[in-house]
């Protein structure tokens, strides 16, 4: 008896957690989509990955919850794929998906009609789910009211912040320059065109973004200079920051003339930090010799933490005795700008790379001062001391 006891309790235990619980129905896609088709209901498709912390809030927090879960298999055929396998990926690549977790919302045909991405509580996601399922909310009606009528800004912002809640601002572009195009170059100068242009241009070659590059004063007086900044800014990241994550290096080395197509100083120290970081996941050294040779002094001269990095690449990664010098200059012009223990250690090792025993005891005495002064773990400075006292 007290065994059954256990087990009826483990089972109902267990049918409790999981009414609290979301597991995800990997349904086969094209049995999803029968089914919608059969039941004349849209597929509702979420997109995630284990490893994803949006997904998995949205699988404990919203997914579980029983109104969401009620009005999902009322009104909706759905399935839930992993983008780490078959199907997920297949339609990862469909639907250009770039944000996790992304909810797609197909007809049976399949035809996207609605997309969000992102976390969301439970209250905002049930009313998304019900604009889903009204026509006149759907981005099909909302193209064709657009498309009637390109140079109507309101059905323009209607259908961009509608399809801004699941596609990243890359996919806003089409859209974009078909109503900019309506638009003159003075027309273009008004705080409505600039969030237009903020929101959807994405091409540093666009007639728009060239205009707003010739005429930020302009533009700085119907917005901002810091928004025109940050506009620029976003433009250099999004073009560069893709590539450089999925260490695209071909495209990265075309692209990166395109960014600096710009020739502003604020976007030239952008593409220097993405060569820097792209150099560095590649172990491609002779290239991050080759820009900070040219470009250390002129676009990070004043940036006492950056130029202590690049000297700590230079200590583990280059070895010629020129090169070094120069890190060498850096690392001291850092001093110049902020004195600090772990730059006078840099230098130290340094120096003592090239074999300058007197130099590099120097700034290992002001490192020791320093570590003292403050009250700091001296080991790693004690250690290269006695190194350099042997010699």
């Amino acid at each position: 008896m007290r065994f059954l006891f256990i087990a009826i309790f483990t089972i109902i235990f267990q049918v409790a957690i999981s009414q609290n619980q979301f597991v995800p129905i990997d349904i086969p896609y094209k049995t999803a989509l029968e089914t919608a088709k059969k039941e004349s209901k849209p597929l509702f498709v979420m997109l995630y990955a284990d490893w994803c912390p949006h997904c998995n809030l949205m699988k404990s927090e919203v997914l579980s919850d029983s109104a969401v879960k009620d009005f999902l298999n009322k009104n909706f055929v759905c399935t839930y794929k992993n983008i780490e396998k078959e199907e997920g990926i297949a339609l990862k690549n469909k639907f250009k998906t770039k944000s996790l977790p992304t909810f797609l919302f197909l007809d049976s045909n399949e035809n996207l009609i609605y997309a969000l991405k992102g976390e969301m509580k439970k209250a905002d996601f049930l009313n998304e789910l019900q604009y889903s399922l009204n026509p006149k909310m759907q981005l099909p009606y909302l193209e064709k009211e657009f498309m009637a009528d390109p140079s109507n800004s309101d059905k323009f912002f209607t259908y961009l912040n509608t399809l801004k809640k699941g596609k990243d601002r890359t996919e806003l572009s089409p859209a974009t320059h078909i109503y900019l195009n309506t638009q003159s170059d003075k027309q273009l100068i008004s705080e409505l065109n600039w969030r237009v242009i903020a929101n959807g241009v994405t091409d540093i070659k666009s007639r728009e973004f060239q205009f707003v590059l010739q005429h930020q004063k302009e533009f700085a007086a119907v917005a901002s200079q810091n928004r025109i900044d940050k506009k620029i800014e976003n433009i250099v990241n999004e073009l560069l920051r893709p590539l450089v994550d999925n260490l695209d290096t071909i495209n990265y080395y075309k692209q990166r003339e395109v960014a600096k197509s710009i020739r502003l100083q604020k976007t030239d120290s952008l593409v220097f930090k993405y060569d820097l970081t792209l150099a560095e996941r590649t172990e491609k050294w002779d290239f991050y010799k080759k820009v900070t040779l040219e470009d250390t002094q002129k676009l990070v001269w004043n940036d006492a933490s950056f130029l202590k990095e690049i000297g700590n690449t230079y200590f583990k990664h280059i070895n010629d005795t020129e090169s070094l010098k120069k890190a060498i200059f850096w690392v001291n012009h850092s001093l110049e700008l902020n004195d600090s223990y772990d730059g006078n250690l840099l230098e130290a090792k340094l120096y003592n790379k090239i074999k300058d025993k007197k130099k590099a005891l120097e700034y290992a005495k002001n490192a020791k001062a320093i570590a003292k002064e403050m009250g700091w773990d001296s080991k790693e400075i004690d250690i290269l001391l006695t190194e350099l006292n042997k010699k």
